[in-house]
């Protein structure tokens, strides 16, 4: 088999993706990162793979695809640069932080000959694959509903976890609306069911900051509470990227017929259930088991993150530049998710306003939204957030500021 090259833009998100690759038979030729001290930590580990610090430079490197894994609402330009010059694009989440962005990206994209995909993992989860060969397989009836939950909460008063997250004030993480990171609870359902969202509205779930704590973030929603309304009449419930009780990655998909979902709290158990006159021929009413998978993917996975994500995502990107399929987070699904996430953030601000979901299929559609520059997040290159990033002013206390820089100058420039 043919060795893919391939290069990362991004070394503290992107060097997860190293032993991923290569085990699918790609070869990291070339790294760029913009941040001398993470370079030199890790030039041990990158011997015999040329470094970078200029994308400029990186980008004439001889190669076949990039993974991006720069900032978060950063990719966008970088992959239209890529996609430009016929390189492959395995772009982390999101795919775009505007609209405008969103536009242009499918533009670039429909020019190039070049396989653009998210690097969307969750799906790929086992028990978020079980459930996708269950709604495939039909016998939960038309899918009618279903729920994503990406719970992530963490400690304000964990100076260390503060710091490693958001490694300076003006970090994307400080300034995050709950809205914005979207994929890992929505990406499941809309690849399990094939449905697609319309229309979304959202309400923000609100909460304080310690004022003593050791984070100064902009943000104190715990959690966007989003609902789509679906191209096949089906409607969905997922949260972004929330802060409330116990971490959990929780999804539910409903049929006419039955329900399939798992279990909090229980690793990959999945619990299906059915009409009790609806019962497939060898099911149960109720059924709780842990999905299999093959030893040959158990092994090769064990040690990919988010539970073998990881390592899925990047085989499914390699097998679509080798054989030309069509990938399964293709532009399309990405700026869709983009979408949701952006609206749902704008209805939160603007009273729970619903909003339409654009087809950017559609160059109509696109239209409307190639001028629409909004953001939230303040940019590396200085650009500044033109819109709130939560629901009502939040504005860090001088003590929190205080303790989050002493946590940087602990944990970062130690």
């Amino acid at each position: 088999m043919e060795k893919i090259h391939i290069g990362i833009f991004g070394l503290r998100r992107g060097e997860s993706f190293i032993d991923n690759l290569t085990a699918n038979g790609a070869e990291i030729v070339a790294v760029c990162e913009r941040d001398e001290t993470v370079i030199n930590e890790r030039k041990d580990a990158l011997e015999g793979i040329a470094l970078y610090n200029d994308f400029d430079k990186f980008i004439e490197h001889p190669m076949d695809a990039v993974v991006l894994a720069n900032y978060f609402a950063e990719h966008t330009p970088y992959a239209i640069r890529c996609l430009e010059k016929g390189l492959h694009v395995l772009s982390e989440c999101t795919s775009n932080g505007t609209m405008a962005q969103g536009v242009e990206l499918v533009r670039a994209a429909e020019k190039s000959k070049a396989v653009y995909m998210l690097a969307e993992n969750y799906p790929f989860m086992l028990f978020n694959k079980e459930m996708k060969r269950v709604c495939d397989g039909g016998t939960l009836g038309r899918i009618l509903y279903a729920e994503g939950e990406y719970n992530h909460p963490f400690n304000m008063y964990d100076g260390e976890a503060a710091a490693s997250l958001a490694p300076h004030e003006n970090h994307w993480r400080n300034y995050l609306p709950r809205a914005y990171y979207i994929t890992h609870s929505l990406a499941p359902i809309m690849y399990a069911t094939g449905s697609v969202p319309v229309r979304v509205t959202a309400m923000a779930a609100s909460n304080e900051i310690p004022s003593d704590c050791s984070a100064a973030r902009y943000v104190s929603d715990a959690a966007a509470i989003i609902t789509t309304l679906n191209n096949d009449g089906s409607v969905f419930k997922v949260t972004g990227c929330a802060a409330f009780g116990a971490h959990s990655n929780s999804y539910r998909i409903c049929g006419a017929n039955g329900q399939i979902e798992n279990i909090r709290g229980m690793g990959e158990k999945i619990m299906l259930r059915y009409n009790n006159w609806q019962i497939p021929e060898g099911m149960q009413e109720t059924n709780c088991y842990d999905p299999e998978q093959s030893e040959e993917d158990a092994e090769l996975s064990k040690n990919a993150g988010h539970g073998g994500g990881d390592f899925f995502v990047t085989r499914e990107f390699l097998e679509c530049i080798r054989t030309g399929k069509k990938p399964p987070f293709d532009v399309y699904f990405a700026t869709t998710m983009a979408s949701v996430a952006i609206l749902a953030h704008r209805s939160i601000l603007n009273g729970n306003q619903p909003y339409d979901i654009p087809d950017f299929h559609k160059e109509e559609d696109r239209v409307k939204f190639e001028n629409d520059h909004d953001m939230p997040i303040p940019l590396s290159d200085g650009t500044q957030p033109n819109i709130p990033c939560n629901s009502r002013p939040c504005t860090p206390s001088e003590l929190q500021k205080e303790n989050y820089r002493k946590a940087i100058e602990l944990y970062i420039k130690k």
